[in-house]
């Protein structure tokens, strides 16, 4: 079993910075494309920043330039930085993780518990 342990968030100011943790543990053999997403109130979820084990990385178009993505293969943990948040960066936000857990398995989708954040204007 493999289990995201997400942590940061909270409530800021418009313009404030904000910096989300998700770590994994369990039976895992590799990580694959670490992911966040995040999901405001009436909407469907949607794709933040992503970035694969080599370090590529991909972001949402409204993000781009306010947030970064990064990883610790070390520790098995992604990071989300965010910078100049707006009022409509208020989300619920979840970390995902491809997760290989033996040499020879495909990979599988793990979800962090998610954790709010709330950007007052």
């Amino acid at each position: 079993q493999v289990q995201l342990v997400m942590s940061g968030g909270g409530l800021v100011q418009a313009g404030g910075s904000l910096r989300l943790s998700c770590a994994a543990s369990g039976s895992i053999f590799s990580i694959y494309t670490l992911g966040w997403y995040r999901q405001a109130p009436g909407k469907q979820r949607e794709l933040v920043a992503t970035i694969t084990k080599g370090g590529s990385t991909n972001y949402a178009y409204s993000v781009k330039g306010r947030f970064t993505i990064a990883r610790d293969n070390a520790k098995n943990t992604v990071y989300l930085q965010m910078n100049s948040l707006k009022f409509e960066d208020t989300a619920v936000y979840y970390c995902n993780a491809q997760v290989a857990i033996t040499s020879s398995s495909g990979s599988y989708n793990y979800w962090g518990q998610g954790t709010q954040v709330t950007v007052s204007s």
